[in-house]
């Protein structure tokens, strides 16, 4: 089962960070692979806001929809996201992000999972580490190209 963390000190504030990843809907235009969002709903539940999307990742051929339930934790500033539905065994994400000055912060990001499909799954080990790289300097690209 692929999973990988990392962290990054990077120019922007915890806020500015944190607002980017939780904008879901917006990542078919910056994230690598990712051709459709849409936000099936969003709700208040206690202290976190939890919306329930729908990705659509394409790669050459291809293409699968997966749901996923992302809690946003804003004074904590963590997004957690849990799958539902789609071609995955299971996939869990975390995002944390701290300040360390006014334009610095660190992101903590943390995903592991496991494809339903064994093929997919051996396919998946072989690029993971790279991919999750890409998708990283995606977001800091997309930071980058708002805040620079």
């Amino acid at each position: 089962m692929p999973s990988h963390r990392e962290k990054r000190k990077l120019p922007y504030s915890a806020d500015q960070m944190y607002a980017l990843v939780a904008d879901v809907a917006k990542y078919p235009e910056f994230l690598p692979w990712c051709s459709a969002a849409r936000i099936r709903s969003r709700v208040d539940e206690g202290a976190a806001e939890v919306m329930l999307a729908d990705l659509v990742i394409s790669f050459k051929v291809f293409r699968e929809r997966f749901g996923s339930k992302v809690t946003l934790w804003s004074d904590d500033m963590k997004i957690d996201t849990e799958y539902l539905d789609g071609p995955f065994k299971f996939l869990k994400s975390t995002w944390e992000f701290h300040d360390l000055g006014p334009r610095e912060c660190e992101v903590e990001f943390f995903v592991d999972f496991e494809f339903k499909n064994r093929i997919l799954q051996g396919a998946a080990g072989l690029f993971f580490n790279e991919a999750m790289q890409r998708v990283v300097r995606a977001f800091e690209a997309r930071a980058k190209e708002m805040h620079g």
